[in-house]
């Protein structure tokens, strides 16, 4: 479509107004003045188009030309996008060790000058329908990275391919096949704010193992399901996303650093760029793509990302892949929300917040989900958000409104924290609406039903907080010898299941075997203490080692099982020996 010229009318900060675009819509994309600062239309007047900036401003002045480009915000998917980090419009940024430069001018995963291994998959004549696969282009050796017929009208229409490119090498806008007439590129555009299509949704049934043991184990999350991680500042929800961003067993992660701040979110690059792939032994930045929007970045480009980071999302589980999205924080995406919404003059809900933000959290969660996509693959999109609710109140409308939509919901508890008990996630405060599903696809110790297994945790842990006031109050030697070992069993499960260190080399990523292999040893040796209290008294067995049990998660291997139970039999040993003096 041929750009309509335009001028400007006035600028007031991101927004801007313009005259002369008669034929522009909603949503369009605008380049403002000579800079070509990108906008969308979210305002039609009286002829008076109101834009939206994504970049500053400044500079701009009434009678600066606007072109429109008669298509909305659209992202270019394509290869390239792997290991590579970009900004909100996904326009690629430098990253030069720990600094995170300037985007590029245009939006694109690679620059023009790179060119990309194309194989073809069909040949000339075949009969093909939208999202079948015409080739592969050799991007990245962790993830296959296929071309596939785009997206039509008609989903279930065949049409004959016309023309496929032999195997060679081509750059990123080059033009491999033809399908009924329509030219098929190496990079395609999409709308980011409007979901690829599929052939239907399926049952969300498989667990995603995030490695991270209190996640896996008490609030698992499918693959293709939904989460929201709530905790205050300093409870640690950026080193919580991070580690379920290294570990966990998804085939493409995308990271959004929505209004991070430069300094973790170059950190984050550093360290994916550093750490080793346990899949396939090279770099994980290889099946990572990272769209970091920091804080000191345009706010409208933040509106933007999640959006962003969903459709590149979408794009990989088109071809075949699970995919998991971590949205760090959609409390920050929110405020940029408000702002917008108070700069344009819409009607203020509660907070200041604007009266559509529970459509807008559930829209953005919604595009999550297992589906069978258009070419008859199996993939997934899994969101994992975290909510920065102010001065740590659950009950602000980012929270409420998140936990309404989402299947799993990770609370970090401030005293949790403080206690330097890490990851600090609420075993009182947190849920998971699919854990029942998917106790069958995770391991428990002893062939016992996860489901039961999941039930005892949480009763062991119930009891012992129910104690802890009562503790406080009268002192441990107050109360009846039960009780007493009540408290003990909530202490062993806490420090020595649910506590896990990321900067441990031997912890950082706990298998479902080893988790299984901690539950199981930890559970008896409480069996143990109920049984040589009943002989020997509960303050003898207060007084046992229980280190080596305690100190077997950090000191055996994620594969290191005999070392997990070559502890716990060191402590039941001393169990017994305690017994057996008691009983004679």
């Amino acid at each position: 479509m041929d750009e309509v010229t335009g001028a400007v009318r006035r600028v007031a900060g991101p927004l801007v107004e313009l005259d002369g675009l008669p034929g522009a819509a909603m949503a369009e994309l605008v380049l403002l003045g000579a800079a070509e600062i990108p906008g969308e239309v979210v305002s039609i007047r009286g002829g008076v188009l109101t834009v939206q900036a994504y970049e500053y401003t400044g500079g701009l002045a009434p009678g600066d030309p606007a072109r429109s480009q008669g298509r909305p915000l659209s992202a270019a998917l394509g290869p390239g996008l792997l290991g590579g980090v970009f900004d909100g419009l996904l326009r690629p940024l430098a990253n030069t060790g720990i600094w995170l430069g300037a985007p590029a001018a245009t939006p694109g995963p690679a620059a023009a000058e790179r060119v990309w291994r194309f194989t073809p998959a069909a040949k000339p004549g075949d009969l093909v329908a939208p999202g079948h696969r015409l080739g592969s282009v050799a991007a990245a050796r962790a993830v296959e990275h296929r071309i596939l017929v785009p997206p039509g009208p008609d989903p279930g229409v065949t049409r004959r391919v016309d023309r496929i490119a032999p195997a060679g090498e081509y750059p990123a806008d080059a033009v491999v096949a033809e399908v009924g007439g329509v030219p098929v590129a190496v990079t395609e555009h999409w709308p980011v704010r409007r979901p690829r299509p599929v052939a239907r949704r399926v049952d969300a049934n498989a667990l995603l193992h995030t490695g991270q043991r209190a996640l896996d184990l008490l609030f698992p999350i499918a693959k293709g399901g939904t989460a929201a991680v709530p905790g205050g500042f300093g409870t640690g929800k950026t080193v919580l996303l991070q580690q379920i961003a290294k570990w966990c067993d998804a085939d493409v992660i995308v990271y959004v650093g929505c209004g991070e701040r430069g300094n973790e979110m170059a950190e984050v690059v550093d360290e994916l760029s550093r750490l080793e792939d346990p899949r396939t032994g090279g770099r994980l930045a290889e099946r990572t793509v990272v769209i970091a929007n920091t804080s000191n970045m345009p706010m409208m480009a933040r509106e933007a990302s999640v959006y962003t980071g969903v459709c590149v999302a979408e794009y990989f589980r088109d071809m075949g892949h699970d995919v998991v999205v971590i949205a760090d924080s959609t409390s920050r995406w929110a405020e940029a929300l408000r702002e917008f919404a108070s700069r344009s003059g819409a009607l203020p809900a509660e907070e200041g917040f604007p009266a559509n933000l529970a459509s807008a959290l559930a829209a953005f969660y919604e595009r999550a989900g297992a589906v069978q996509t258009l070419g008859g693959e199996r993939g997934s999109v899994t969101v994992i958000g975290a909510v920065s609710p102010p001065g740590g109140d659950l009950a602000e409308p980012v929270t409420v409104h998140t936990e309404r939509v989402v299947r799993a919901r990770w609370t970090l508890d401030r005293d949790l924290a403080y206690a330097r008990h890490y990851p600090a996630v609420s075993w009182a405060e947190s849920f998971s609406r699919d854990a029942a599903a998917l106790a069958e696809d995770a391991a428990a110790p002893g062939g016992e039903d996860l489901s039961s297994l999941r039930n005892r945790l949480a009763r062991i842990l119930s009891r012992a907080d129910r104690l802890v006031d009562l503790v406080d109050l009268v002192g441990i030697a107050a109360l009846p010898p039960a009780e007493r070992m009540d408290v003990l069993a909530g202490r062993l499960v806490r420090e020595g299941v649910l506590q896990q260190s990321a900067l441990s080399e031997a912890d950082a990523h706990s298998p479902a075997a080893k988790t299984a292999a901690l539950v199981e040893a930890v559970l008896d040796v409480i069996d143990a203490c109920d049984r040589a209290a009943q002989t020997a008294g509960p303050a003898a067995v207060e007084g046992v080692d229980f280190g080596p049990l305690l100190r077997a998660r950090d000191e055996a291997g994620p594969e290191n099982l005999d070392a997990v139970f070559a502890r716990r039999d060191r402590v039941l040993g001393a169990l017994a020996d305690l017994a057996g003096e008691a009983a004679r």
